[in-house]
């Protein structure tokens, strides 16, 4: 699944030559690779700049299921986020909804002092800035100038969408070859336009959080992406047969990520009469080095490819058989439809998207499925039926009379309210139960829930990567000061001991969490690797017999 791979899928047999459906296409799965020469030299920098949604429906339960709101759950990411980062970066917080807010006036270099103050304010984030206009922040950022050999990785968090997509991806793309933008859709009425959008503009990576996912594993996952190395000027040559030639129909590639799976369609017009075999060529620039990565794939679509899908050997290829080329048809449809928006009401190209559609089975924005029963033979009789979803529209219509009443209501005002109303009624038919579990203290006050144990030792881990030995500490581990003391080897200094302890329980309590604490354990490890400690496996030993585990050495990575 994850090693690169080009599949060749044969047209249909009764599509006119030439046309997309007519003719064989490739779809390519690159899987990019480094070469060990540039990595061993590479390491983790650049300017992190994060862009939190503060809106009102940030307030908003993550999930239906859930009691955490959308904006604890962001504070939570961020705080993950922030202790992963490498020494010597740089990095700045910003949050918008009506205004946009920032920590730092420009980005600040990251160290404990800094980020103490950044952790400080993200606590203090509440969804309590309005609405969700997000240019003006975007323009400020996109304004501060870059900081030299540290490439700007943007990330950006929201659950809804905006009022003006179009103003804020033209926004992204001219700025694309100052920074890669990594964006995040919380809940399902995130803009999968907007998100999809700005990745694809920034040449980053989109996520979207739904249901009960947890939104930390897959932020983490993107900034793990983030840190890999910064690769321009690429381009694509192809190596085919004399009288086959390729037109890539797929969007063009603005970015290459190790590990992370880019997607070339193209379709292959010709014929050749001997050679078989083709090969794509991938040329990129990766820290000042030319690169390249090469695929060889067999031309031929192989036999049996369609009967997998459902081949009825009496007659042709049915349209579902048509994976590849419909998957083709989807994108160049979505590549169409977006041009089509920039540059407003194009007949041709309207044209052109209405034929891929049609021919291709794949719906588009200018057409629609009509769905015929033909069971019984019979014509269908009578007017077509109006049905109605009795529970939303009673609830809506009542909101909208009641707001209709208000003269002084204006129109966005009005669907604002209708959101809020809405949120209100439903928060309370689906998480009322939930209010009456609330523990109140002595004086009537909610008590603050208690954290998450995980949270709770990352959030006490220095920015250079250790742990110190205090009652906090204890706490988070389970034991008293006084026994991480008592079991210190003589030898160990105290914060060598304690970043021990702290590593030796995330790979023993919480490793099936590891996809959220991996990075800030490898800046533990490196911290401790600095200090050259001869007695590191006496102590490793040592410390799983205090907190009852049993993790080797060679797991820390020491």
């Amino acid at each position: 699944a994850h090693q690169p791979t080009a599949v060749v899928e044969a047209g249909q047999a009764s599509a006119k030559p030439g046309t997309l459906m007519g003719d064989p296409v490739v779809m390519v799965s690159l899987y990019p690779e480094f070469p060990e020469s540039v990595m061993s030299k590479f390491t983790p920098c650049g300017e992190f700049v994060f862009l939190l949604d503060r809106s009102g429906s940030m307030d908003c339960p993550i999930h239906y299921e859930s009691h955490q709101s959308r904006i604890a759950s962001a504070r939570d990411t961020l705080l993950l986020l922030l202790k992963s980062l490498p020494m010597g970066c740089y990095f700045n917080i910003y949050s918008f909804g009506g205004s946009y807010e920032h920590v730092f006036p420009k980005s600040a270099k990251y160290s404990q002092k800094n980020l103490k103050r950044a952790l400080k304010r993200v606590e203090e984030m509440n969804a309590d800035l309005g609405g969700t206009e997000m240019l003006e922040a975007l323009q400020h950022i996109y304004g501060q100038p870059c900081i030299p050999d540290e490439p700007r990785q943007l990330f950006i968090f929201t659950d809804g969408e905006v009022c003006n997509t179009k103003t804020i991806l033209d926004e992204v793309k001219k700025n694309c070859e100052f920074h890669r933008c990594f964006s995040f859709g919380i809940g399902e009425g995130a803009s999968s336009e907007l998100i999809n959008g700005m990745a694809r503009e920034g040449g980053g990576h989109a996520q979207f959080i739904v249901g009960n996912e947890r939104m930390q594993p897959k932020v983490m996952q993107s900034l793990r992406l983030a840190l890999q190395l910064l690769v321009s000027d690429i381009s694509l040559s192809w190596d085919l047969p004399k009288g086959v030639s390729a037109t890539i129909l797929s969007p063009p590639l603005r970015s290459l990520l190790q590990g992370h799976r880019s997607l070339i369609f193209a379709q292959l017009t010709g014929e050749c009469s001997e050679a078989t075999d083709g090969c794509l060529t991938v040329r990129f620039t990766a820290a000042g080095h030319q690169c390249q990565n090469q695929l060889h794939f067999d031309l031929q679509a192989a036999e049996g490819t369609a009967n997998v899908s459902g081949f009825d050997q009496k007659g042709d290829l049915p349209l579902t058989c048509f994976t590849i080329h419909r998957l083709v048809a989807r994108t160049l449809i979505r590549s169409l439809e977006r041009e089509q928006r920039e540059i407003g009401e194009e007949a041709e190209e309207i044209k052109r998207v209405v034929e891929l559609s049609v021919q291709s089975g794949v719906s588009s924005v200018f057409t629609a499925f009509l769905a015929v029963n033909k069971s019984n033979g019979k014509a269908v009789q009578g007017p077509l039926i109006y049905r109605e979803n009795p529970t939303l529209s009673q609830l809506l219509r009542g909101v909208w009379l009641n707001l209709m009443s208000d003269d002084s209501c204006g129109e966005k005002n009005i669907f604002r309210r209708i959101f809020s109303s809405w949120r209100k009624r439903t928060s309370a038919n689906k998480h009322g139960k939930s209010l009456k579990k609330k523990v109140f203290s002595g004086d009537s006050e909610p008590r603050k829930p208690a954290r998450d144990p995980l949270l709770e030792l990352v959030s006490l881990q220095d920015a250079s990567g250790c742990w110190l030995l205090d009652p906090c500490l204890a706490a988070a581990l389970g034991k008293s000061t006084e026994d991480l003391e008592k079991t210190k080897p003589a030898s160990a200094k105290k914060d060598v001991w304690a970043t021990i302890l702290a590593l030796i329980w995330l790979h023993g309590v919480q490793v099936n969490a590891k996809d959220e604490w991996d990075l800030l354990a490898m800046k533990a490890t490196l911290w401790l690797r600095a200090k050259k400690a001869s007695c590191i496996r006496d102590w490793v030993e040592a410390g799983n017999v205090l907190l009852g585990c049993n993790v080797q050495t060679d797991a820390l990575g020491l």
